[in-house]
């Protein structure tokens, strides 16, 4: 992988643009190729991938040259293979990068690195959410302002099932009154995870700068500082190979200053 730039796979289910014209209208190129286009940078090397491509796009060589994994689900999450989704919770314990959005929280690699179900409450009739950072000195909240609005979007709320060593960086408030843990990170192996909410296909907001903002820099945060494989499990050396020389007087019950 490059050490200059950053190397980035957006994965989407790409159902609901084929079967909701207004969908493609919204987001030109469906939900991935929009984001791919708004993330464009120097300093990043996007592809996309889709869940009908042969392993839904991510072989093991895509992924071996994968930094950061992008993930929106919402309808199919069942139809992601077994096999597929140990292949990517191996390499984020190695130390890959994984931003999921919206409705990802009940993809099948969110609830193995959560350990929970996912679930949660929510409603669909595109009112107002807030988002009020509440960590403004993170990385991934870099630069946004200390709240902003999106006038339509799906209403997610509490209880959320997530893993207990979450950090939440952002909480949402909604017009019906329910509250929400929005966007958090979590330590898997070598590996991170982000969770941001906003991103349901019938509304706008991956067209809001502050939610663009938050995307890049959950990316760019989410670039791994280590690549190996983990665990790594092996037979050490025996103490008397590393250490010959004072295993004796050991052997022999001397005790030395």
């Amino acid at each position: 992988m490059s050490s200059e730039k950053i190397n980035v796979t957006i994965w989407n289910e790409n159902i609901h643009e084929q079967s909701k014209p207004k969908i493609l209208e919204l987001y030109p190129g469906a939900i991935h190729g929009f984001l791919a286009d708004k993330l464009g940078s120097p300093d990043l090397n996007i592809r996309t991938a889709t869940l009908e491509q042969p392993e839904h796009g991510l072989t093991e060589e895509v992924l071996q040259n994968t930094d950061v994994l992008v993930w929106w689900g919402h309808i199919a999450h069942n139809q992601v293979a077994d096999e597929v989704v140990d292949r990517i919770q191996q390499h984020i314990w190695d130390g890959m990068g994984l931003l999921c959005l919206h409705s990802a929280h009940m993809s099948k690699i969110f609830r193995r690195l959560n350990g929970t179900s996912g679930k949660l409450h929510w409603r669909e009739v595109g009112e107002k959410e807030r988002l009020w950072v509440i960590d403004p000195s993170h990385p991934v909240t870099a630069g946004l302002p200390e709240h902003f609005e999106l006038p339509y979007e799906e209403m997610y709320g509490e209880p959320f099932m997530i893993a207990e060593d979450a950090k939440v960086l952002m909480m949402s408030w909604f017009e019906g009154g329910e509250v929400f843990r929005s966007c958090y990170t979590i330590q898997r192996g070598r590996g991170r995870m982000v969770y941001f909410r906003p991103g349901h296909e019938t509304f706008p907001s991956f067209h809001d700068a502050n939610v663009l903002k938050t995307i890049a820099n959950a990316v760019r945060w989410l670039k791994p500082t280590c690549r190996t494989p983990y665990p790594k499990t092996h037979i050490a050396e025996s103490f008397e190979t590393i250490a010959p020389k004072d295993f004796e007087h050991i052997k022999a019950g001397v005790i030395r200053d």
